[in-house]
């Protein structure tokens, strides 16, 4: 029971300093200006930081070679969540406008605005290096699968360009670039500064707060009484918090993944809807209404279905 109760009292954490976020939505202090200035700072700045923090601090050199094993199986179990997504679409019937924007939300978790102060606050700084390869495995499909699927639902056509476009949107990214740097500092044996690791340490410790807030002015922009259960959106809900974890699980089983990293992994894949696929719905012309109020539900469904998993988790 008392994963149970850390992850009331996280999720009670996590949910004031989202009320943060809708209070300055409502008050007027946070509009699209401050939410883009947050963006921007979060995942250029923060979060590459606290890949390296989190890195550095958590892991070492013979660790490295286990992270390989971790990857294949984050990747393989966000493969097959997307698969179990593409079936449920077929079977749900739905207009060419939401279909991809159904799969991509029920497929891929917000690993890094959600899933950062998440864990963080479940299982501590030790969870970083875990959530970053958890993230390496969710992105490269959200840079491709979830792109596709969009602009397919969309009336703007896609941007082209192939592998070596892809390549160009995973490797240009500075999440990706924080923890590849992570990593080649690890294999090398290299310590920063102590002053350096200290900025980097107090960019870090940002991104939870900020990243909270963020997700609430989302939560405001959308509307509260704009968050209703369209066509489709229950089962979506059920497999992003509940089917995608146990997908999860099984592949952590068969990779022999236990203790903090199965963890991390599960609590990682049984997150809300990744903040990209509103984004992208407006930007290719799917349903971005859809996509904002799947994302809005998922946040607000995840402060309960949590506190399940971690209670399953600590049995």
């Amino acid at each position: 029971m008392a994963g149970f109760f850390n992850a009331v009292s996280a999720c009670l954490v996590l949910l004031l300093l989202m009320a943060v976020g809708y209070f300055m939505g409502t008050a007027g202090w946070m509009a699209a200006g401050e939410k883009k200035f947050l963006s921007k700072y979060i995942i250029n700045i923060a979060v590459p930081a606290n890949c390296i923090v989190g890195l550095l601090n958590n892991l070492d050199r013979d660790s490295l070679a286990q992270a390989g094993v971790q990857l294949v199986s984050a990747v393989l179990g966000v493969g097959a969540s997307l698969l179990l997504s593409v079936g449920a679409a077929c079977l749900l019937r739905l207009p060419r406008s939401r279909w991809g924007v159904f799969v991509a939300m029920a497929g891929l978790s917000n690993t890094l605005f959600i899933g950062i102060p998440v864990c963080t606050q479940l299982f501590g700084e030790a969870a970083m290096p875990f959530i970053m390869v958890y993230y390496l495995g969710n992105t490269s499909f959200l840079q491709s699968a979830g792109i596709m699927l969009i602009s397919r639902a969309g009336s703007q056509p896609g941007e082209g360009g192939g592998l070596l476009r892809f390549l160009r949107d995973i490797f240009t990214k500075p999440p990706i670039l924080g923890v590849l740097a992570g990593v080649v500092m690890l294999a090398l044996g290299v310590q920063l500064p102590v002053p350096v690791m200290r900025f980097a340490k107090y960019i870090s410790d940002t991104v939870s707060p900020l990243a909270l807030i963020y997700c609430g002015f989302i939560v405001y922009e959308v509307g509260l009484k704009n968050l209703r259960l369209l066509p489709g959106l229950p089962t979506m809900l059920v497999l992003r918090l509940a089917v995608a974890p146990a997908v999860c699980f099984v592949f952590c089983q068969l990779f022999g993944l236990e203790g903090l990293v199965r963890d991390v992994f599960l609590v990682e894949s049984a997150l809300p809807v990744v903040s990209q696929v509103t984004v992208m719905a407006g930007a290719y012309g799917a349903d971005e209404q859809y996509a904002a109020a799947g994302a809005c539900l998922s946040i607000l469904g995840c402060f309960i279905t949590l506190p399940i998993l971690m209670l399953l988790i600590s049995t």
